[in-house]
């Protein structure tokens, strides 16, 4: 494969002519062909003729047009990252992850931002799909509904379909027949590891804060703490489970809500967030009520983002390996045996709780 005669333009000056492959071979001493081939780097040519042609290119500021390169199958592949936010702390450092290990690789990596938009999310698929990406990675969890099957569903096909693949990053597959690579973390694993932690230290009312209702995150994360609490001979009725949405202000106001109806004096002694800026936001009301961390009521979280070593006092939580998902979903995604349409895989990797200084154990 050659790169097209149109494949090159002057990289400063202006309005100055455009520079062609041609003027390169003129340049050079060589045909056309050669420096097409030179360029390529996908057929021999001999040192001295490359050299030629190198040291042209670079007289002539010659800038290989990577649309022509892509087009004629000559350029580096390209993988894409979707994330809903790159303000995100675990969302950034899965991208990271991703495009680190993808440069290692010789790819070049597009990071994508839908902001929870299902109809961004979408056009971002069927742009990477259009792009000729070598695969698309979507990252995190989401409301597993029958719109979201369906949705995701097209996806994996229309990418299956056009030689490329779905990586979901951080999610289940919603069906076993989906052709798509998953790469997880073991999340009620992590909640039941934490909740455990917590019932070891003497905690029998522990509440769970954080709720959303059908999403493939969070619904692990509760089913670790039930079977905690089960496998520590407690019954149902000792869940306590509150609180609509994850994140700080959620945290927040769902804590102050639950001071306020008992006037600031809780039943429980522990509290389990979904994340940890749900944590933080849970700390903050308490302290408003005048309750301390953790002398009077004792907290954890989950993520460990960069916030939870630097709470007062630092918050023992759940640590994900973020950055680890992102490089093995590039990493299986090509070292793989290339998929038929049919086929799934599915690699889960475990977390690991954090112990710092948010847990008082009781007598």
């Amino acid at each position: 494969m050659t790169v097209p005669d149109t494949a090159g333009q002057a990289a400063a000056g202006g309005g100055a002519r455009r520079v062609t492959i041609r003027d390169v071979a003129d340049r050079a001493g060589v045909s056309v062909a050669t420096v097409s081939r030179v360029l390529a780097g996908n057929y021999p040519t001999s040192a001295a003729a490359r050299a030629k042609v190198l040291r042209a290119v670079k007289d002539l500021d010659y800038v290989i047009d990577g649309r022509a390169r892509a087009l004629a199958g000559t350029g580096p592949k390209t993988i894409a990252v979707i994330v809903s936010s790159v303000d995100s702390a675990f969302y950034a450092t899965v991208a990271q992850g991703v495009e680190q290990e993808a440069a290692a690789r010789g790819r070049l990596c597009m990071v994508c931002s839908h902001g929870g938009d299902e109809a961004r999310e979408l056009a971002l698929v069927q742009m990477m799909r259009e792009q000729r990406s070598e695969f698309v990675v979507l990252v995190g969890g989401a409301v597993e509904d029958e719109r979201y099957q369906a949705r995701l569903a097209e996806y994996a096909h229309g990418l299956a379909a056009a030689g490329s693949r779905l990586v979901l990053c951080g999610r289940p597959a919603p069906s076993a027949d989906m052709p798509v690579l998953v790469v997880e973390y073991d999340n009620e694993a992590g909640a039941y590891a934490v909740v455990s932690h917590l019932l070891s230290a003497g905690h029998r009312d522990i509440l769970y804060l954080g709720t959303m209702p059908g999403h493939t995150t969070v619904e692990p994360r509760i089913a670790g703490y039930r079977r905690a609490l089960a496998d520590h001979g407690l019954p149902p009725a000792a869940e306590r489970i509150a609180g609509v949405g994850l994140g700080r202000s959620h945290g927040y106001a769902a804590m102050r809500q639950i001071l306020a109806d008992c006037d600031g004096r809780p039943a429980f002694t522990a509290v389990f967030a979904g994340d940890d800026q749900a944590a933080a936001g849970a700390m903050a009301a308490m302290r408003e009520y005048g309750l301390r961390t953790p002398d009077d009521i004792s907290v954890v979280g989950y993520n460990n983002d960069g916030l939870a070593q630097d709470l007062n006092p630092p918050l023992t939580t759940v640590n994900i390996p973020a950055y680890e998902l992102g490089r093995e979903a590039v990493r299986l995604a090509l070292t793989e045996s290339s998929p038929r349409p049919t086929t799934q895989s599915r690699h889960l990797l475990g977390t690991h709780t954090v112990l710092r200084d948010s847990v008082r154990r009781l007598s």
